[in-house]
């Protein structure tokens, strides 16, 4: 199916997209701010530079559009000037490839959300996966290391569900 627009109409229309504050981002950092989830917001230190960063859980969010990320079930590439779609979308699955292990290699938690995950039949579910993701990294990060208490006195050391005579000499 031919292109409905002109050239200069298409231009038009295609730089007026953002990369940043994009209504699917909106909806995903309203969610985590009303679940009492803070963030911050394009870091340039972290590598990638992702959309939602929270260090605290050690996790970078890319919230990632299903046309622009080429995502496999929702990517349809237009007709016109089909060579460069690809090329260009295909470009972008490798740099987020490459972002993404460079950011696990450095001890980041990466997850990745797609806009078709976010429909308002979804988006519950989406969003509640992310919290338990999230949870999950923040037990892990705080778990306290485990002490080995064996030693080559023979004391032993009290329990904690011994009886308070037991501490009492």
């Amino acid at each position: 199916m031919p292109d409905r627009l002109t050239p200069t109409q298409r231009h038009r229309c295609m730089s007026r997209i953002h990369s940043r504050d994009t209504k699917p981002e909106l909806l995903v950092r309203r969610w985590l701010w009303n679940h009492g989830y803070r963030y911050r917001l394009n870091v340039k230190g972290v590598p990638g530079k992702p959309d939602i960063v929270m260090r605290p859980y050690h996790t970078a969010i890319f919230v990632n559009g299903c046309f622009w990320h080429g995502h496999e079930s929702c990517c349809k590439i237009p007709q016109t000037n089909r060579e460069f779609w690809t090329n260009k979308i295909h470009r972008n699955q490798e740099r987020d490839q490459q972002n993404y292990q460079t950011l696990q290699e450095n001890g980041w938690h990466v997850i990745v959300i797609w806009e078709c995950q976010l429909k308002p039949n979804r988006i519950k579910e989406t969003m509640l996966r992310v919290e338990t993701l999230l949870c999950d990294y923040f037990l892990a990060l705080h778990r306290p290391k485990m002490v080995n208490y064996t030693s080559t006195e023979d004391t032993e050391l009290p329990m904690a569900a011994e009886t308070s005579e037991e501490y009492s000499h």
